[in-house]
């Protein structure tokens, strides 16, 4: 059976060829992710593993904020320079030295812009003069030593063209500096910093500029020959007590690593679900393409059951044709990964993710692709394989043979079934604001679709096709019947673009409610003429309000700072602002208490989070942000959940008084009611020209800007979706392909009877647009209907707005009937060029 299954595989390798694309473009999806993402964790691990310093002491935490230590870069939250001192004295420390880090530090171009990083962060250090505590090493100049010397990365140096004597310009998050770059430094083995960009300065500058004069974020320790890192952090730790963390290089290294990979498990996750899909709809080529070549060679299968072939091993042969096409598919996948890895490194750094490391196939990513690969061939072809063994002996004997269409009776039922629980479940968790609920539902009821695609298949192409004669004369009423002839094959054939247009619908419903929940929130919560931000959500500097201030028709300049705080033992985010001009800034509608009374001795909570939390005005709770100051706060309010304020806003006061980040988030730039509009927009076009980090937007500028990143976000899923809908086409072009060969001898007569070529063409054509169509109109009227449960159910987390854009779905209708006239090129011709006399004879 081994070699019959070859000697098939290799006898309708063209018709094979298809599902074999499927195979390649699924697997090469899952190779390509596995190997992105794994080049993506090797990048960043590598950074970690790089460190220097054998054991480390920095500021600890009184719980993680998960927000990349913003609550924790502020001199409340740093070590004083005399603990360095004390450091060094204890037995085992060969040397110890501070180190200065934050963020918000950005070389300028020549022109005076800023460098683009892509969203990865732009940093600033002070140099560590002693090797063994420095992970950088200097590739051309020296370090800085006065407040008027730099040195940086040698990316951003190749990236901007700048050498070692030139004169440049570097924006912090305090005044903006020139200095003369003295220094060209890579950091690592690889000097790969994943699209950062980084600045040194000398211990000095750095704590003027970044931190505070006196103080380290952190202190490097080199251990003394013989004394192993664990055992030196132990007698640091006794020495200096519970106040600091203390961890050797390997440690801290593990828990960044985990930290890490956390961070990209959504990456993964996200990748690795349009994988799936890919490979779901793929398996429909599949099915179809194995159904239909078992069907063609029942003949041939009961000839081997005659033979004495038994059921069992004529299963096994259809089985191992698709492990061969599994393999070989795979195979090629894998090569296809690759590349695709390629592409997704620069699809990622264009979002500011650069990928440092060399892209590698791992044993498990080849394991998986494989097992992957194999399996998906396997399931798909099984159906197919079983029903090969149902082929009578008999059947070898008939002259023609013709296949009864089984009764869908059975498909009725389950599937109405199906899909009356899975509507049930998709109403009750929408209602409920239950996302598991609507997940299982969603998934019920796209099960149900599928079950009950060729039930439905039946009067929509009726309906559609009692168009085509009018349009198409007898060639119109022949596509309508060649559709209606197998409706179990045409739901096949239609299902996996419904997949693929359901998807694209959902996240185009999603996109569109989301970007009309920003335009909402913002006209009803925004009262500020201009806000002032940084890219990436970058803080930046507070002389930048100090300057607005000071312009003339400028009402009042209200400043947004976030943080995290433990609030009644319960970790969650706040937003700070000063009470006296906030309300100037946002429209904060209360629903108890009032805004009047934020005060440095109270707080305001969210509707929500009231709710959730227990809480009404008057209730006292504990505030502790991650510096481990603490203050006793009253509640004074409660807010509407449709302010998109967060769920706690506390006084600028108290942000201060606890250690905050004296950096800016957002400044809101309110204007006297007859201010000079042009005039202020250029004293702040003026203010914005010194600070080339910060935006000036109003409010439809504001608008657009968040709107942007959903946009970019729409793209990307787009474009990976685009890989299923491919794979629909090849499933639509594959089954005409298949058909063309089944309906041979019907294709020579009606060539005989007078049907001429092009007649035979426009045929196929119109039944691809047909069944086309019908995917089309399935796929969006489901993806509707699931976009719009996700909206409802999402409302809690922001998306206040529901929109539907109805002329993109018209345009994905219209754009279902182009794929299928394309998807009929090849099968038309095949189709248009048969001769008539060796059709008629084919059997």
């Amino acid at each position: 059976m081994l070699r019959t299954a070859i000697r098939n595989l290799l006898a309708h390798k063209a018709r094979l060829t298809m599902s074999g694309l499927a195979v390649i473009l699924g697997v090469a999806f899952v190779a390509g992710t596995l190997t992105f993402t794994d080049a993506l964790n090797k990048t960043f691990t590598d950074l970690f593993k790089d460190a220097a310093a054998d054991v480390s002491v920095e500021p600890k935490a009184a719980f993680d904020t998960g927000m990349a230590g913003m609550d924790m870069n502020s001199a409340s939250s740093s070590l004083p320079a005399a603990l360095v001192e004390k450091v060094t004295g204890v037995d085992g420390v060969a040397a110890a030295a501070g180190y200065v880090q934050a963020n918000g530090v950005y070389v300028l171009d020549a022109d005076g812009h800023v460098a683009d990083t892509g969203g990865a962060p732009g940093i600033g250090i002070s140099w560590t003069t002693d090797p063994e505590l420095n992970s950088a090493s200097l590739i051309d100049g020296h370090a800085p030593t006065s407040s008027d010397e730099v040195a940086i990365d040698s990316a951003t140096a190749d990236d901007l063209g700048y050498h070692v004597g030139d004169t440049i310009t570097v924006l912090t998050t305090g005044p903006r500096m020139h200095a003369t770059l003295v220094g060209i430094f890579r950091y690592g083995q690889d000097g790969g910093l994943a699209g950062a960009s980084m600045t040194a300065f000398d211990t000095a500058t750095a704590q003027r500029l970044l931190l505070a004069p006196g103080r380290f974020s952190e202190i490097g320790i080199a251990a003394a020959d013989g004394t192993s890192h664990t055992v030196l952090a132990g007698r640091l730790a006794d020495a200096l007590g519970a106040s600091y963390q203390v961890n050797t290089k390997e440690q801290k290294a593990a828990d960044q690593a985990a930290s890490l990979e956390d961070s990209l498990k959504f990456i993964n996750t996200f990748l690795l679900v349009f994988a799936g899909v890919a490979l779901f709809v793929g398996s429909f080529l599949i099915l179809n393409t194995f159904s239909m070549l078992v069907a063609q060679r029942t003949r041939e299968l009961a000839l081997l059951r005659a033979l004495g072939a038994s059921r069992r091993q004529v299963t096994r042969a259809v089985l191992i044709e698709a492990l061969l096409l599994g393999l070989v598919g795979a195979t090629v996948g894998l090569g296809g990964g690759y590349a695709l890895a390629y592409a997704l490194k620069g699809l990622f750094g264009q979002f500011g993710l650069t990928i440092d490391s060399n892209l590698t196939l791992t044993g498990a990513t080849i394991t998986w692709s494989y097992a992957i690969g194999v399996a998906v061939t396997l399931v798909a072809a099984y159906l197919p394989a079983r029903r090969a063994a149902k082929v009578p002996p008999v059947a070898a004997m008939r002259a023609d043979l013709v296949t009864t269409p089984r009764p869908l009776r059975v498909r009725t039922i389950t599937g109405g079934v199906t899909a009356a629980l899975s509507g049930v479940g998709l109403a009750a968790g929408t209602a409920g604001g239950t996302p598991p609920l609507v997940a299982m539902g969603a998934v019920g009821l796209l099960v149900a679709v599928i079950v009950l695609s060729p039930v439905l298949a039946v009067p929509f192409v009726r309906g559609l096709g009692a168009v085509l004669p009018r349009l198409a004369g007898t060639t119109g009423r022949l596509a309508k019947e060649n559709a209606l002839r197998n409706p179990r094959r045409t739901a096949a054939t239609s299902s996996a673009l419904m997949i693929g247009l359901a998807l694209v619908t959902g996240f185009s419903i999603i996109g569109a409610s989301a970007r009309a929940s920003i335009d909402r929130t913002v006209d009803d919560v925004l009262r500020a003429d201009y806000v002032m931000s940084a890219a990436m959500g970058q803080p930046f500097t507070t002389k930048v309000a100090d300057q607005v201030r000071g312009i003339d028709g400028v009402r009042s300049v209200a400043v947004e700072r976030y943080g995290t705080a433990q609030i009644n033992g319960h970790q969650g985010y706040f937003s700070a602002y000063d009470p006296a001009v906030v309300g100037d800034a946002l429209a904060i509608h209360m629903t108890d208490g009032k805004l009047s009374a934020l005060a440095g001795d109270t707080i305001l909570v969210s509707a929500k989070e009231a709710t959730s939390a227990g809480l009404e005005v008057g209730d006292p709770v504990s505030f502790e942000v991650a510096n481990g100051q603490s203050r006793r706060l009253t509640v004074a309010g409660v807010y509407g959940d449709d302010n998109a304020l967060g769920p706690y806003v506390i006084a600028l006061d108290t942000y201060t008084a606890t250690g905050g980040v004296p950096l800016d988030q957002n400044v809101y730039v309110t204007l006297d009611p007859d201010a000079d509009t042009a005039a202020v927009h250029e004293a702040l076009d003026r203010v914005v020209a010194d600070y080339p980090v910060v935006q000036l937007r109003d409010a439809e500028g504001y608008k657009q800007d968040k709107r942007a990143g959903i946009d970019q976000l729409l793209t990307l899923i787009n474009a990976l979706l685009a890989l299923s809908v491919l794979i629909a086409v090849l499933v639509v072009v594959n089954t005409l392909v298949l058909s063309v060969i089944e309906r041979t001898r019907e294709l020579g007569l009606l060539r005989a009877l007078g049907m001429n070529r092009r007649q035979v063409r426009r045929m196929v054509r119109l039944e691809a647009i047909v069944i086309s169509l019908y995917g089309a109109a399935l796929g969006i009227g489901l993806g509707t209907v699931l976009g719009l449960a996700l909206t409802t159910v999402l409302h809690s987390q922001g998306l206040v707005a529901t929109a539907v854009p109805v002329p993109q779905l018209v345009l994905e209708l219209a754009l279902g009937g182009l794929i299928g006239l394309v998807a009929a090129a090849l099968p038309a011709r095949r189709a248009g060029r048969l001769d008539v006399l060796d059709a008629i004879s084919a059997t």
